[in-house]
């Protein structure tokens, strides 16, 4: 029987299984990163001695996706673990995952099409196809479906977005997929015409990971660079239907306001929506309840409904000087972490981030704090510890929070009466290169907790770290003689996905397995 990734806060951190399943973007829609159902990886097996490269599987293009994953799956007839890998190429593909065997593989591209240029932005190479991490939902259609948005053009120059549902067994289109990506809002913003903002789709890209809440698919468009006119959209479609149900744009009467996150997903807490808007209009005339009299979110920390309404939010009392300079949220990801006594012993329901100007902010999720002109109303802030600031989607297990900042260490605070510690407890000895890295954990419960981090560089490092204490390395593939573990070129906002004894890692042209060596290997059916 499939275990069930549950997604409430109580049973994420309480409820393991010896199957998991990797449906979303780092877990679950808390964003965590943590896998706490790896019964085979240990602090003890995962050294370079028993550990390591088992097999790669080729794609046609970069992945700049993380691969997702389900268990038990019945394919031709026979049972297999399947992992999911979408391309830059627009291809999606389904691999045995304990093989490395191709199962199926399929084009979102209509006919006469290819994948987009790079709409003369160097951030998505050497196409655009298919960015963002998709979501499954194993409960839907006949064998589950997995919901991705491709980007594609025609021999005429024009260009489209599409989301797509295709059936995890058989890699077919489910009945009504695709369907061409539109959307308007009322507003005299960048690009508008007569008031209103119509959605073009050579001028943005898919990369948040997709998020699935409560039976609605929910999307969120970056620019291509900060190519203009563009202003900052947000979309939900019924997972059924496939019919658009809501529209928010968070710029209408502004400019810019893009959601990049590096590839992280939209996050939730089961009841509303948070995401890292990057620089654009901030509109500091507020309205009676503490709002941007026109609507205008830029560089903010948005709590947003599934409706899509804002309803609270966090703006620096800086916010536009920080967006005019480029210095925004928008290159990191949101992290809900389990709720929190402080030490009064009041339930404090958080959210937490950070960006380009290396501060980590704490939202009180019931009470984001809004935005003052003199001072951060926020309910903590810490400082410069990020140094050249966040292009990454932090990590969260068992009180401690994982930073992977560009060009320093990755580093690991610690949560102790709802506050997190001002200063790292640990860091790691290696220091990363831009983006920085974003990391994921590995743990049986509370045991043998793991933190998995990539080194971006031409050959790309794969590190593994305790995660009670990140100064202590338990691997990296570069230990092995012979370059035995060397891998390739990881993409550029590439996220390690742990299941059943394997780390999968995406690169420029193939996902990459590792796990246990020899007669340490097991295979997971």
């Amino acid at each position: 029987m499939r275990s069930l990734l549950v997604l409430t806060l109580v049973t994420i951190a309480t409820a393991y299984s010896t199957a998991v399943d990797v449906t979303t973007f780092h877990n679950s829609i808390i964003r965590t990163g943590q896998n706490t159902a790896e019964t085979v990886l240990t602090q003890a097996n995962v050294n370079s001695v028993d550990f390591g490269k088992s097999f790669s599987m080729p794609v046609d293009s970069s992945i700049d996706a993380e691969p997702l994953y389900l268990s038990g799956l019945t394919i031709a007839g026979s049972q297999h673990n399947v992992l999911y890998a979408v391309t830059e190429n627009d291809s999606v593909y389904a691999f045995d995952a304990d093989t490395g065997v191709q199962l199926w593989k399929t084009s979102a591209l209509s006919a006469g099409e290819t994948a987009s240029d790079t709409r003369s932005c160097n951030q998505i190479t050497p196409s655009i196809g298919i960015t963002a991490t998709p979501v499954i939902d194993r409960a839907a259609g006949a064998h589950g479906t997995i919901y991705l948005v491709a980007m594609s053009k025609d021999g005429s120059g024009s260009y489209f977005q599409r989301l797509h549902a295709l059936d995890v067994v058989t890699g077919k289109e489910q009945v009504g997929s695709p369907v061409a990506i539109t959307g308007s809002a009322p507003g005299a913003g960048a690009g508008s015409h007569d008031g209103s903002l119509t959605f073009d789709p050579k001028q943005y890209a898919e990369r948040a990971g997709l998020l699935l809440l409560r039976g609605a698919i929910y999307l969120a468009w970056t620019s291509h660079c900060d190519i203009g006119d563009y202003t900052g959209w947000i979309m939900a479609y019924d997972e059924n239907t496939l019919k658009q149900t809501h529209v928010l744009n968070i710029t209408p009467n502004g400019s810019d306001g893009a959601i990049w996150q590096s590839g992280g997903g939209l996050a939730s807490d089961g009841t509303s929506i948070f995401v890292l808007d990057a620089n654009g209009t901030f509109d500091t005339t507020l309205n009676k309840s503490g709002f941007p009299a026109n609507g205008d979110y830029g560089n903010s920390f948005l709590k947003v409904s599934t409706t899509l309404q804002v309803k609270d939010y966090f703006a620096t009392y800086n916010t536009v000087t920080q967006s005019n300079a480029d210095i925004d949220f928008g290159a990191g990801g949101v992290v809900i972490p389990p709720s929190q006594l402080d030490a009064n012993g009041t339930l404090k329901n958080l959210a937490f981030g950070a960006g380009k100007d290396g501060n980590i902010y704490v939202v009180d999720r019931d009470s984001m704090g809004k935005f003052n002109a003199s001072r951060n109303n926020v309910y903590q802030e810490i400082d410069a510890v990020l140094g050249a600031g966040c292009w990454c989607v932090p990590a969260y297990f068992s009180g401690n929070v994982y930073f992977g900042p560009q060009s320093g260490q990755l580093l690991q605070f610690a949560f102790a009466d709802a506050k997190l510690s001002l200063q790292p407890t640990y860091k790691s000895a290696t220091s990363f290169t831009y983006p920085g890295s974003i990391p994921s954990v590995s743990a049986n419960g509370g045991k043998n907790g793991i933190v998995w981090a990539i080194e971006h560089k031409s050959t790309s490092v794969l590190h593994a770290y305790n995660a009670f204490n990140i100064s202590k390395e338990l691997y990296n593939s570069t230990q092995a003689s012979g370059n035995r573990d060397n891998f390739g070129t990881a993409s550029h906002f590439g996220t390690p996905m742990i299941a059943n004894g394997k780390v999968y890692v995406g690169t420029t042209n193939s996902v990459v397995a590792f796990g246990l060596l020899g007669a340490h290997s097991i295979a997971h059916k």
